[in-house]
């Protein structure tokens, strides 16, 4: 609990204490002196109110809630001094309002929680090695390619690639998984986790603006800039709704007294209709929508993170709860992309000869499949034997090795090349070479699928999703295999970068319009497909920096079984916001109509106001605490 908090809950118990006491004490007091101390104990629980109402009206924006508050309570103040009645309701509806707001606030700090602890991900320091001495140095001014010592207990400020010491890592932080990680040199190390048992020399590969920790804290901080529809309806909602209600009240206090003067020679009871104007104001805030439905939202982004999904805003939050199509990338999304060599055929020289004019044709390229070639040769690669490396995007590379034009690449590659390859009955991704134009024979690359991807889509199919597509550059026969293994609906293989933005398009164009459209990669490939989605969703942990910056959704531990939690997080939340929204708008238009008939009184208002809104903001918070979704 916050100090502002627990300063208001004093005020709330003094007032009601007060409160209680007058009406058991002060019953026979002289009117002037009852007025004093019940004006005493409104002005204790209500001076911020006045206060914020006052600067409203000085800013030239009076229609809010603090405004339809203080008429309604000043009103109620003035009459009771007309007719000698009741100061106790104007009380009462100020002393609710302001437990209603209290429980709000309460209940917001609450729902920050989850993205609060992500944002402790943030490390203060970073530790250089210097004359045999460990130095603090913020991290900000850590080179590309420093070796930092991550001592155990400490969390790991920047990414970089292990390369002395092994530990175990607790990513529960940034992934949602308890479970420590076992990591050795060689292994990638995130920033943001925490080193639990032994010392680690890490070399970074980003710098610190460019790491995992910066990109999720960067990730939370703009989240709440982009807003659902619901969210804009709401704001626009309340903008036209409180001066409507203002003006609807004022009509009620005046046109019924002259009515019954001037045409049904009745007397004008101003008093009788000046209440239920003010009942009416009261019961008009809309404090409940304005407040639970944002809340609701940031319940849901909270649940998520807390889960290791990071959605970048609540209008992502809202249509993926639409989501009826997923489109998934191949390689690193369902699969693990760690490429193994599993055969060379049909080769016109010796096995290692072949692979290292393989490998170090494929030594600058960053693909999984060029580090599995590297991989399998196990030697040192002499890089000054290479020269003129040229990549075709979707087809292979070619280089000049010790003087020879190495051909690296897929068989349209070798079509268009002219050269005669050999076809491959195995399964898996082929990797055909050819020297001086003349074929050389290939090799044979297998991925692994991720244990959980077969579950997820099962899982998805489970809650609504109508359609599972896989598109991939590989082979048809590999990708067919893959997706008859998973259950994936429908596949098209053998794509460039761009044929995959082509067919993602078509399938957005043949379905529902109201149908969300998922599409889930990791590659730098796939960055203009996440991003031509009606919703993207990049894989956190090993997907590309490019790909996490195009997409709406991080899956924070490269695990594609999140995907149908952060669906039913979605659907969970969009299901309570609808319920928020008829439940306070329904009972709003009931008790109003019953306040403009004079059966409402101002204790049916404080229910339709605070009441409404405690139980809305209680039901919005659900998402953040059902322990199972």
């Amino acid at each position: 609990m916050t100090k502002k908090q627990k300063k208001m809950l004093i005020r709330i118990f003094v007032t009601a204490f007060l409160t209680v006491v007058l009406g058991i004490f002060c019953t026979e007091s002289p009117a002037a002196l009852r007025f004093f101390l019940y004006l005493t104990a409104y002005f204790i629980i209500s001076y911020d109110i006045i206060i914020k109402a006052f600067n409203g009206i000085k800013n030239k924006q009076p229609f809010d809630e603090c405004f339809l508050m203080v008429v309604a309570t000043i009103g109620a103040m003035a009459i009771a001094i007309y007719k000698s009645g009741d100061y106790t309701e104007a009380i009462a509806v100020m002393l609710f309002y302001q437990i209603g707001e209290w429980f709000q606030s309460y209940a917001v700090g609450k729902s920050r929680k989850n993205i609060a602890e992500l944002m402790n991900i943030r490390p203060d320091y970073a530790n250089i090695e210097k004359n045999g001495k460990l130095e603090q140095i913020d991290p900000d001014e850590i080179e590309v390619g420093s070796v930092i010592v991550i001592k155990p207990g400490e969390r790991v400020p920047i990414d970089g690639i292990i390369e002395e010491g092994s530990s175990s890592i607790n990513t529960s932080a940034l992934t949602g998984e308890s479970l420590p990680r076992d990591v050795k040199p060689g292994d990638e190390i995130i920033s943001g986790c925490i080193n639990m048992t032994g010392l680690l020399k890490v070399k970074t590969t980003k710098e610190f603006g460019d790491s995992t920790v910066s990109k999720i804290l960067e990730l939370v901080e703009n989240a709440g800039l982009r807003k659902s529809k619901s969210e804009a309806f709401i704001t626009r909602f309340a903008r036209i709704y409180t001066p409507a209600v203002v003006y609807s009240a004022l009509a009620l206090a005046v046109i019924p007294p002259f009515v019954r003067m001037f045409f049904m020679n009745l007397n004008a009871d101003f008093g009788t209709w000046i209440y239920r104007a003010l009942t009416f104001l009261v019961i008009s805030c809309p404090c409940a929508l304005v407040i639970s439905i944002p809340l609701s939202f940031f319940g849901g982004i909270g649940r998520a993170g807390k889960e290791g999904i990071l959605i970048k805003g609540s209008v992502f939050l809202e249509r993926l709860a639409k989501a009826k199509y997923i489109v998934f990338d191949k390689t690193g999304t369902l699969t693990k992309g760690a490429f193994e060599v599993n055969g060379i055929h049909h080769n016109s020289m010796e096995n290692d000869k072949l692979l290292k004019y393989a490998a170090l044709a494929e030594s600058a390229s960053t693909h999984p499949i060029s580090k599995s070639l590297r991989k399998a040769y196990k030697k040192e690669l002499n890089l000054s034997e290479v020269k003129n490396i040229k990549e075709i995007s979707g087809k292979g590379i070619t280089a000049q090795v010790n003087g020879l034009n190495i051909a690296v690449g897929n068989s349209s590659f070798m079509k268009d090349l002219g050269i005669n390859y050999i076809d491959c009955h195995h399964i898996g991704t082929i990797i055909h070479i050819a020297i001086n134009e003349e074929y050389a024979g290939h090799i044979v690359i297998s991925d692994t699928i991720k244990p959980n991807s077969k579950i997820a889509v099962e899982q998805l199919k489970k809650i609504g999703i109508s359609k599972t597509v896989m598109l991939t550059g590989d082979l048809k026969k590999t990708a067919d295999k893959i997706a008859l293994d998973i259950g994936i609906d429908e596949v098209y293989a053998d794509l460039l970068p761009e044929g995959k933005v082509s067919k993602l398009e078509e399938i957005m164009l043949n379905k529902p319009e109201k149908d969300t459209l998922v599409f889930v990669g990791d590659g730098i490939n796939d960055a203009p497909v996440l991003s031509r989605a009606d919703i993207g969703a990049a894989m956190g942990a090993m997907g590309s920096d490019a790909a996490i910056e195009a997409a709406d959704i991080v899956l924070m531990d490269d695990d594609p079984i999140k995907l149908a939690k952060a669906i039913k997080i979605s659907q969970k939340c969009i299901f309570i916001v609808y319920e928020n929204i008829l439940f306070a708008i329904g009972v709003k238009l009931i008790c109003l109509i019953l306040g403009a008939l004079g059966v409402a009184n101002m204790w049916l208002a404080v229910f339709a106001d605070v009441g409404v809104m405690i139980i809305a903001v209680v039901n919005a918070l659900r998402v953040l605490f059902t322990k199972k979704i």
